[in-house]
């Protein structure tokens, strides 16, 4: 009888190739690159209403408390969420989540690391990484994350300790601006162009046209004439840069037209709202949080609320595994036992006194019912 018997490897999945077991290759996720990181950087940076929509996604998403399972140890759990430092100018967990989701939402993949200390190996900090500069693939287990990241030189260096790599990706790596560059780039070509047809027509230019009378022999002189009246006028304009008023006399035949007066300025509002509301629906953001006002209202309605929600609901259940990782990781290396668990605070997008009618109608309707049952 075999006291020991050979452990019996699991099984690979179907649909995961054979000739990944033994592939050293580490691939990037999805079709990130840093040329999509420079992309959707520049989008932001273009296009204010898509920066204002992620920072409120990130500020809606809300707070959260990580809470330890044995209550002997959530003093200290709580210090080192408040006091963790992130990065080289931010500090607690909570300014790690809201670049880490941040990250998430422009570029679909997010990656951060839990810095130990050398000394006495405990949590020296977390660090928000480049996300386009990871690369992620499988080990002889297909759900064993391996990374490597790439250096300058073009070339790969494998993480020593993936145990320390808290990583997350958004439908399958894609970001949440994907398919708004064509959007936005006709969008500011409309942008583009009222500010050249302003340059045009707002900014005034004159013609002044000079013709001499025949027969009076000011066809004699009418260069030194035309000159003069130049003068003259470049002179009445400057005068306008200093406070001064400075009227234009000429004699003979002088006609001064606007330039560009007889034309309109094309009505651009239909088409900007509607490229406008193609980025809208993308980042599912109501409109008039971002200052868009379309109707006459702008209270949100009980269905638009309860969207929003859900939307934000989703963006914490992306991260609610990385704080985990990170609070059990804090417990571990002190030596504490337990496990970390996250209690999110709740989100209020409707008006309390509409919350309160709410909660009354509610009492009201259980204390009609309970004596309908006695």
């Amino acid at each position: 009888m075999k006291l020991f018997k050979k452990k019996t490897p699991r099984a690979a999945p179907e649909l995961y190739p054979a000739s990944r077991e033994t592939d050293t290759m580490l691939t990037l996720p999805n079709n990130a690159s840093p040329f999509e990181k420079e992309l959707f950087d520049r989008l932001r940076y273009a296009v204010p209403v898509i920066d204002a929509a992620i920072m409120k996604i990130v500020r809606l998403t809300g707070g959260f408390h990580l809470v330890c399972s044995e209550k002997g140890h959530q003093r200290e759990l709580d210090s080192f969420c408040e006091n963790v430092p992130v990065g080289l100018h931010g500090k607690s967990i909570n300014c790690f989540a809201d670049t880490f989701l941040d990250n998430l939402l422009t570029y679909g993949n997010a990656v951060g690391e839990i810095v130990l200390s050398e000394k006495d190996r405990e949590i020296a900090g977390l660090w928000n990484g480049d996300s386009t500069r990871i690369m992620v693939s499988a080990g002889v287990n297909p759900f064993d994350r391996r990374y490597a990241v790439r250096c300058n030189d073009n070339t790969c260096k494998t993480v020593q300790h993936p145990e320390r790599i808290v990583y997350a990706s958004l439908t399958g790596g894609n970001s949440l601006l994907r398919g708004l560059p064509a959007i936005s780039s006709i969008l500011l070509r409309i942008y583009q162009c009222i500010g050249q047809n302003y340059d045009r027509v707002g900014n005034v230019r004159y013609a002044v046209t000079y013709k001499p009378t025949e027969g009076s022999g000011e066809f004699m002189h009418s260069k030194e004439r035309a000159m003069q009246i130049a003068r003259e006028w470049s002179d009445g304009m400057n005068s306008a840069k200093y406070g001064q008023v400075k009227d234009f006399i000429a004699v003979g035949d002088v006609d001064i037209k606007v330039i560009g007066a007889e034309n309109q300025l094309i009505d651009t509002e239909i088409p900007v709202r509607q490229l406008l509301e193609q980025i809208v629906a993308k980042l599912s953001i109501p409109p008039f949080l971002l200052g868009l006002n379309w109707s006459s209202t702008e209270r949100m309605s009980s269905q638009q609320a309860d969207i929003l929600t859900s939307e934000l609901e989703y963006y914490r259940r992306l991260l609610t595994p990385v704080l985990c990782d990170i609070g059990n990781a804090y417990l571990k290396s002190r030596g504490f036992g337990g496990y970390c668990s996250v209690e999110w605070d709740n989100i209020n997008l409707q008006d309390e006194s509409v919350l309160a009618e709410t909660r009354l109608n509610n009492a009201r309707a259980a204390e009609i019912e309970a004596r309908l049952n006695n």
